[in-house]
């Protein structure tokens, strides 16, 4: 395989980080953004998820989308492993706000304070917000 071809570690490997802040229901963005999290990985690319504001609500394990009426997507978050995805962060304030713990939630989390949020994201070829 060409080193143009080669996504796997080759200089063609972007950073990428996708940032979650809006809550799991009540809008497609949480679904949409987990969905595309998974596409870019297939690409082996170099991807970070940060989960900041509401968005750290994506990641509480126990969640009952049946009053709601739609099927949750909770469970789709321990593939990640699988497609190398490992670096995933909360942003601390975010959390804690919320009133959530590192253990709340359905896989490891790095927690991290908002100024090394900001420097993981300044070392990114791309930033994609959802």
């Amino acid at each position: 395989m060409s080193d143009e071809m080669d996504n796997g570690g080759g200089e063609n490997r972007k950073k990428i980080a996708f940032v979650m802040r809006h809550a799991p229901h009540g809008s497609i963005y949480s679904y949409e953004g987990l969905e595309t999290v998974l596409i870019v990985a297939a690409y082996e690319q170099d991807l970070s998820l940060i989960f900041a504001g509401d968005g750290v609500f994506a990641l509480v394990a126990a969640q009952d989308t049946s009053a709601v009426g739609i099927k949750g997507f909770i469970k789709t978050y321990r593939v990640l492993d699988g497609y190398d995805v490992n670096k995933i962060y909360v942003d601390r304030e975010s959390m804690e706000k919320r009133g959530l713990k590192p253990e709340d939630f359905i896989i490891p989390v790095e927690v991290k304070e908002a100024e090394e949020i900001a420097a993981i994201m300044e070392e990114q070829h791309a930033t994609i917000p959802y």
